[in-house]
């Protein structure tokens, strides 16, 4: 049947198996296109073909509409007629052509690997999480959809005293982006490692560390473990810390090109991901300088691909670690003549109920413009409950305002 019009084109409604219609609905979305101009060419090709498909199993059909230029429906109404198949069965020969002629696009993988480096000098502003869920968003199946915050001005909508919550939390379900990733725990206290249902390494053992103060006696990737779950494939990692990482600054003081340490032990396994995240401890020592070296831009590399990702909270004692990490990497970039990129400023645990403090603050985030605000990440139940119960935030609750957060966060800095 043919019901009213939007703008030019025409609301058809018929029936689709259900498996197809999600089919549908993801390779469309994989090939940025509407549902409706995907149908709208499945069936201008269907039509052109010189004999008939193999009949299709349209068993369990469920009603399905779409919008149509004016007349195609009843065009094809007609063709299907004179074919001597049903509008079902034509509809579903139609959308299957479609799917088959325009495969899923593989994933783009970089041509040099991102490295994002976490960081700020000051503990509990949520560094960890927001390791975690960027990995985890950048992992994600890239044959499923996935809800995602599409606001391009979310921080600014926040404050804007008329909105509604509803006003700037949109959302459109989008693929995964299906990388290859790599989180390495670089802090002591081994948080991501713990978050993510892991144990520490032992102390008597291998450890980054140690491969890091030429003290390793083994192969730095028999240390990686993977994050089991279905949402992310074989391609989330985790390079586990150890408790030894305390003394890292002082192996590092008696090494030599201390500053390159870090990329000296993980060159020998980036070919094997796409994304390499750095979860930096809170400090300002050697080791910040050799996680910060690694994030720096390489011959051929385009800027803003691998930098700095500064974490911060919507108050105060944020901005004067914020201070003290832009000089040390101010400092890092002179002496070195590095290219060290930002890649933003995330602020994270938001929460307009605290009022004047949290609104000002951010404010007074959003005003620095360079390195600007890339992310607002909500101080919501549902990262507390995953770190609970040691699970990845966005296979534990995946359409949480905190997990279409990390996916927005993901693309922006991608």
């Amino acid at each position: 049947m043919t019901s009213s019009a939007s703008g030019d084109r025409e609301k058809v409604v018929s029936k689709l198996p259900p498996a197809l219609q999600q089919d549908l609905k993801i390779r469309a979305a994989q090939h940025g296109i509407d549902i409706q101009h995907a149908v709208e060419a499945g069936i201008a090709a269907w039509s052109r073909l010189g004999a008939n498909l193999p009949a299709a199993d349209t068993g369990r059909a469920k009603p399905f509409a779409t919008f149509l230029p004016p007349g195609q429906w009843d065009e094809f109404r007609e063709n299907c007629a004179s074919r001597g198949v049903s509008l079902i069965q034509g509809l579903t020969q139609s959308v299957l052509f479609w799917l088959d002629t325009n495969p899923a696009p593989g994933v783009v993988r970089p041509e040099h690997p991102k490295r994002i480096i976490i960081c700020n000098q000051k503990g509990g502003v949520g560094k960890t999480a927001l390791a975690a869920g960027v990995g985890e968003a950048f992992a994600e199946d890239s044959d499923q959809l996935h809800p995602v915050r599409i606001s391009k001005h979310f921080a600014a909508a926040i404050l804007e005293p008329d909105n509604e919550p509803a006003s700037y939390l949109d959302y459109e379900d989008l693929p995964g982006l299906g990388l290859r990733v790599l989180l390495v725990d670089f802090d002591p206290q081994c948080h991501l490692t713990n978050q993510l249902g892991h144990s520490p390494l032992p102390i008597e053992g291998d450890s980054l560390t140690k491969h890091m103060a030429g003290e390793a006696k083994g192969n730095l990737k028999d240390l990686i473990v993977p994050i089991d779950d279905p949402r992310f494939g074989d391609r989330l990692h985790l390079l586990p810390a150890c408790t030894d990482a305390f003394l890292l600054d002082v192996k590092l003081s008696s090494v030599r090109a201390r500053e390159a340490a870090l990329e000296r032990v993980l060159g020998t396994i980036e070919g094997d991901y796409d994304v390499i995240i750095i979860d930096c401890p809170p400090s300002l020592g050697l080791s910040m300088d050799a996680a910060a070296y690694y994030g720096r831009r390489r011959d051929g590399e385009a800027p803003g691909n691998s930098g700095i990702l500064i974490i911060v909270q919507a108050e105060d004692s944020s901005a004067d670690a914020y201070g003290l990490l832009t000089n040390q990497i101010e400092d890092l970039r002179a002496d070195m003549h590095l290219e060290l990129d930002y890649l933003g400023i995330v602020v994270n645990h938001y929460d307009a109920r605290r009022g004047y403090i949290a609104t000002s603050s951010l404010q007074s985030w959003i005003d620095i413009k360079d390195p600007r605000v890339v992310g607002v990440i909500g101080d919501l139940k549902e990262q507390k409950e995953a770190v609970r119960l040691k699970r990845p935030l966005l296979a534990y609750a995946p359409r949480c305002d905190q997990a279409v957060g990390m996916r927005a966060l993901t693309r922006e800095i991608s």
